[in-house]
């Protein structure tokens, strides 16, 4: 079922939209990107989420999907004669990656967060440790999964390039919130040179806001610890 009007509620800093958009551009799909106020829910989103009431939500015709992995994976299958596929071919490899992918939204995620909200130093540096053992974790991911090739997905962009890739702004904001090295080249060479190939990807470029502008929204956060 391929047919039928695709909106996306979403909110433009979140990297769980983010990533759903990134998916929707490479699928090249028309889509209404319909940006959310989570402070004040709107009726469409707690009628197509009313069970976590948050976003991102794909609107396809009379049918509601709720969480960015879902979402992912939706696409991709709803899709699958457009563009390159997201998730690899085998059971096996599929089972692999979403291990990873759920790793990713868990561990790194988690951390990245600990640093934006952060209320003292002490809980400062213990989230940079732990984001420095997250990514620590994903350069050997990375270095076994992407079997010496650019992307996690080989030679394309798949299913955890679009994850990962989805983080790639907030961890240089919470570089400059932090005033730590992040993403260091010399603990994670092999993520940094990934980093700037997805940064040389158009729909990747056409969707991540600029570095300047997540760093305003992501301070005027911390400004309410």
């Amino acid at each position: 079922m391929a047919e039928g009007e695709l909106k996306l509620l979403g909110l433009w800093a979140s990297p769980f939209v983010m990533r759903v958009r990134m998916v929707l551009e490479q699928k090249g799909l028309n889509y209404e990107h319909l940006e959310q106020d989570l402070s004040n829910k709107s009726e469409l989103l707690l009628k197509h989420n009313p069970i976590y009431k948050k976003v991102p939500v794909l609107i396809h015709g009379d049918r509601s999907i709720c969480e960015s992995l879902v979402i992912l994976q939706y696409i991709d299958e709803n899709w699958s004669k457009t563009g390159p596929p997201l998730l690899p071919s085998t059971p096996y490899e599929r089972g692999i990656t979403r291990f990873w992918a759920v790793y990713i939204d868990d561990k790194l995620q988690a951390s990245l967060r600990g640093i934006l909200m952060a209320a003292t130093e002490v809980a400062m540096t213990e989230k940079i440790a732990d984001t420095h053992a997250a990514l620590e974790t994903l350069e050997g991911a990375f270095k076994n999964y992407s079997a010496g090739k650019d992307f996690f997905g080989g030679d394309s962009i798949g299913y955890l390039d679009i994850i990962l890739g989805s983080f790639t702004v907030w961890i240089r904001v919470l570089e400059k919130i932090s005033g730590a090295k992040l993403l260091d080249e010399a603990k994670v060479p092999l993520l940094v040179q990934w980093e700037k190939r997805i940064l040389t990807v158009d729909y990747v470029n056409k969707v991540l806001p600029s570095v300047e502008r997540l760093e305003e929204y992501g301070r005027a956060l911390r400004a309410t610890i």
